[in-house]
């Protein structure tokens, strides 16, 4: 039988728990088994100061899902050539894992800039999208996309990587924000500091 995984891919600089109430949210309330996390890899274009190394943030993202049964992390784009688009990301795991069925999770936000994105046309020609309000914006899914792009009625959770970032920078206590795994490995490594 098909499995069918969810694709939520980010910088996960650091993994929060809008991350976790969102897949949550779409594991429990669509028709997904499983939703993975798939960290992007540092682009070599930023500033190294703003993203942290990739084995840190991967170790975080395992931190925080060690607790669900049906999330998963993965570093498939850790062993891609650079930088990584979603649709040569999909493409292979689809070729590795032809059991499965992949679903793509991007916010209202993505999905304006989504017509910008590698191959657009061939991502919701070959994958679902899900896509997640976000505040402020409007999604509109042209008629022709409707059988393979849904708005999903998910939580709207307004809790940034930066606004943690900063927050721990400034010496606030952000604890409530972080599964407590992760907050934990973060004050061990005095990292964001």
């Amino acid at each position: 039988m098909t499995k069918k995984i969810g694709f939520f891919s980010g910088s996960f600089n650091p993994i929060h728990i809008g991350h976790l109430i969102l897949a949550n949210y779409i594991g429990e309330f669509t028709d997904l088994d499983e939703i993975w996390f798939v960290v992007s890899p540092r682009n070599p274009l930023k500033e190294a100061g703003v993203l942290l190394d990739d084995a840190l943030r991967l170790e975080m993202v395992r931190l925080a899902l060690e607790d669900y049964e049906r999330m998963k992390v993965s570093d498939v784009e850790f062993h891609m050539p650079r930088p990584s688009y979603t649709i040569d990301t999909l493409t292979k795991l689809t070729e590795e894992h032809p059991d499965k069925e992949f679903t793509l999770i991007i916010g209202g936000d993505n999905w304006r800039q989504f017509h910008k994105w590698k191959e657009p046309e061939k991502l919701t020609s070959n994958y679902r999208l899900f896509i997640y309000p976000r505040l402020g914006e409007e999604v509109m899914i042209p008629p022709q996309l409707h059988s393979s792009v849904q708005l999903i009625n998910a939580p709207i959770v307004e809790i940034s990587s930066t606004f943690i970032r900063e927050g721990i920078r400034a010496g606030r206590n952000i604890r409530a924000f972080l599964p407590s795994k992760v907050y934990d490995f973060i004050v061990r490594n005095r990292l964001y500091r």
